[in-house]
């Protein structure tokens, strides 16, 4: 799908701008794209005009909320298909998700964006095929061609959340010059699409899974096992698990994970909040 070029709102940029306006100002300068960059509005009474195409003034926009222009008004980027997919707006520029109000990036402390860049730096990407299991916004992938990958093989089996990376000017669109088709996005179930790909066919490996409980499949033993299949000796492997359930039950995912990781054929160790692994 192509990505979406219009202005973005949020509230907070909103309210400069309508302040900007009441204060009587010609233009206005900050970001419509969600701190990408920084750029003017001429300031109507009735509309403003941004790179050439007028807009009306948003009116009762909502925290925690994201707007993109439809056409004809600015709607919230959220879905309802089963499940309320969201794009949630940060203080550090690049937003969040949120299925059904689980947060799915961390952000209370990092950039969502900074926290990938750190994961990424682990598996030593550059000059290699990475696979990237649970594509998401797509911060791992924008991430790993930044760091020189020679190609990201990276799926997504939500729709929703394909739909929330055309949106959202922080994801990396495939199709973008200078990207030179370094990056392919397909849109499928990992846990299925993995056994047609060859063995040692990657050279690095990031898995940011659902949580268990919603996505089993992808901490299965089985699914290990095909993770170390396709991976080449050597290769490292990213593998995101938080720390689910340990205050109330007492489990420790990360450990788990390390020990099937190992039974599979990796070195395994606990690096951030995941597991760092190493085909043997």
């Amino acid at each position: 799908m192509p990505h979406y070029s219009g202005p973005l709102l949020t509230l907070a940029a909103n309210d400069t701008l309508l302040a900007a306006r009441d204060c009587g100002a010609a233009a206005w300068t900050g970001s419509l794209d969600l701190d990408r960059s920084q750029s003017e509005a001429l300031l109507g009474a009735d509309t403003w005009q941004w790179r050439g195409e007028r807009y009306p003034y948003a009116q009762k926009l909502k925290e925690r909320t994201i707007y993109f222009w439809d056409g004809d008004a600015f709607c919230a980027i959220s879905r309802f298909s089963g499940s309320l997919t969201k794009l949630v707006p940060t203080d550090w520029g690049a937003p969040t998700f949120e299925i059904d109000g689980i947060k799915m990036l961390p952000t209370a402390t990092v950039s969502p964006f900074e926290d990938a860049r750190r994961k990424v730096a682990l598996i030593e990407p550059r000059g290699k095929v990475v696979l990237d299991t649970c594509g998401g916004l797509g911060y791992f992938a924008a991430c790993c061609l930044e760091s020189g990958a020679a190609r990201i093989q990276s799926f997504e089996k939500n729709a929703d959340v394909l739909w929330l990376r055309t949106l959202n000017p922080w994801s990396p669109d495939p199709e973008a010059p200078g990207i030179d088709g370094r990056l392919q996005l397909t849109h499928a179930d990992v846990s299925q699409a993995i056994a047609l790909l060859g063995d040692a066919s990657v050279g690095a490996l990031l898995h940011d899974p659902p949580r268990f409980g919603i996505a089993g499949e992808l901490y299965a033993q089985a699914f290990y096992d095909q993770l170390a299949r396709v991976l080449r000796r050597g290769g490292r492997l990213f593998h995101y698990t938080g720390t689910p359930n340990k205050l109330t039950s007492g489990r420790d995912v990360p450990r788990e994970v390390a020990k099937r990781l190992e039974k599979a054929g990796f070195a395994a160790q606990l690096a951030l909040d995941g597991v760092l692994a190493t085909r043997r």
